[in-house]
């Protein structure tokens, strides 16, 4: 497909988008602080909701039952402390399940230290050249901004839509994706979605799944002058450390070719390590925090038997930790894998449209981290793939960044497709 084979509604809809109102929108919403579980994460969801009621478009804003959703068998844990949460689904109305949902996540994670910003203040917005900086840009507020615009081109450019279409804006993507799963608990669904995370180009269309978990590791505390009474929780540790890289190795020896630009798309990784109370006493509890990644297809409940069965096969071969054996508990973010159907038409609509604004057929591939992709085909049932402006590298690091022009070329794209899908016609 190239422009030349464009409809006349579809270049109507395309002349209005107006890529200086959409870098004013980026830079808008990154100048909110909307970490997850923060007031602004709030304030930022009823703002948007009052922008696109003034689109004309039906609006559904909640509260969310934080107590029911948690009591849910399929809750995806959180890792953010929150005492409330709002769902926003805006559809343009019509008879039916909407033809195409735009979903994108508002929250953003913490900024981190500071001082590695070079002196620049994070949430500013700020535009260089091509470029826009601050955090959230790429993570994902500009595909945020797409969706809107997309939206707003479909309602005000004069053209008429045979079938509707909805925009979901969630919360609580960064730590397990609560948004997205009370949104699809809510009932609101669609024929296909498309998520606007950065995919530098790419059509994404399956995501691993990442499971938090925490591990204690029982030492015997003594003083660190006479050490060798004591066992160091940090000492006994290690061939526990060992044998999760080995379970780790195995784990990426067959992957799918989906995976093929990731040397390592299912890792086992400790993020966070804590041991001892005291400098001169020999720890008596190791507690580390990590990450367990999830074969693409694979149940979580299997994954999670990998790790324990891994653990506990370690510690029985340990003259301390068979007598003394360590606990892994599952809490935080449980993502699971997810996967659009292979050769569904959502991957040739949005790639025809990609091509007609590129000149060059987008690759499918999957990514490494979870997302709301396996929620979304889950529990909701709806075909979906990620599609948007960034490169997911800049995301969640203190160089965030996003390309102008990137996203012009993406929301030129899912015009053109969301044309297409919807029927428009002048």
């Amino acid at each position: 497909m190239n422009k030349a084979d464009l409809t006349d509604a579809q270049r109507r809809v395309l002349e209005a988008l107006d890529v200086t109102e959409i870098v004013d929108d980026v830079v808008s919403l990154v100048q909110v602080p909307s970490v997850t579980g923060t007031d602004a994460e709030s304030e930022l969801q009823n703002t948007m909701a009052a922008r696109l009621r003034a689109l004309g478009m039906d609006v559904d804003c909640w509260k969310l039952d934080l107590d029911e959703l948690a009591a849910d068998p399929e809750y995806p844990g959180v890792e953010a402390e929150r005492v409330e949460g709002y769902g926003l689904v805006a559809e343009s109305g019509g008879q039916g399940v909407p033809a195409l949902v735009l979903q994108g996540h508002i929250d953003v994670v913490p900024v981190g230290d500071l001082s590695s910003w070079g002196g620049r203040e994070p949430f500013d917005g700020r535009v260089s050249g091509d470029t826009i900086f601050g955090r959230g840009t790429v993570d994902m507020k500009a595909g945020v901004a797409v969706n809107v615009a997309v939206a707003k081109a479909l309602l005000t450019s004069g053209v008429t839509l045979e079938r509707p279409f909805a925009v979901h804006q969630v919360i609580s993507e960064e730590d397990g994706g609560l948004g997205a799963f009370a949104t699809m608990r809510r009932g609101h669904r669609g024929e296909v979605a498309v998520i606007t995370e950065p995919t530098s180009g790419r059509l994404v269309v399956a995501n691993a799944g990442a499971l938090t978990f925490t591990l204690r590791v029982p030492g015997l505390a003594a003083h660190g002058s006479t050490r060798l009474s004591g066992v160091s929780a940090l000492e006994v540790f290690w061939p526990l450390f060992a044998a999760m890289q080995e379970l780790e190795a195995e784990r990426n020896t067959h992957v799918d070719p989906l995976f093929a630009d990731y040397e390592m798309p299912y890792g086992v990784s400790i993020g966070k390590v804590s041991a001892g109370d005291w400098s001169s006493s020999v720890p008596n509890l190791l507690v580390a925090e990590g990450r367990f990644g999830v074969i693409l297809g694979e149940d979580v409940s299997d994954a999670r038997l990998a790790l324990e069965r891994t653990i506990a096969d370690a510690a029985a071969k340990h003259p301390w930790l068979r007598d003394h054996p360590p606990v892994i508990e599952w809490d935080g973010g449980q993502f699971a894998s997810g996967r659009l159907a292979e050769g569904h038409p959502l991957i040739d609509e949005v790639a025809d449209a990609v091509e007609a604004v590129t000149g060059a057929r987008p690759d499918a591939g999957a990514a490494p981290y979870g997302s709301d992709l396996r929620l979304y085909t889950g529990i909701g049932g709806i075909p979906t793939l990620q599609f948007g402006p960034g490169d997911v590298r800049y995301a969640h690091a203190p160089r965030e960044q996003v390309s102008i022009a990137e996203i012009e070329r993406v929301a030129q794209a899912l015009a053109i497709m969301a044309t297409a899908r919807l029927g428009v016609h002048l």
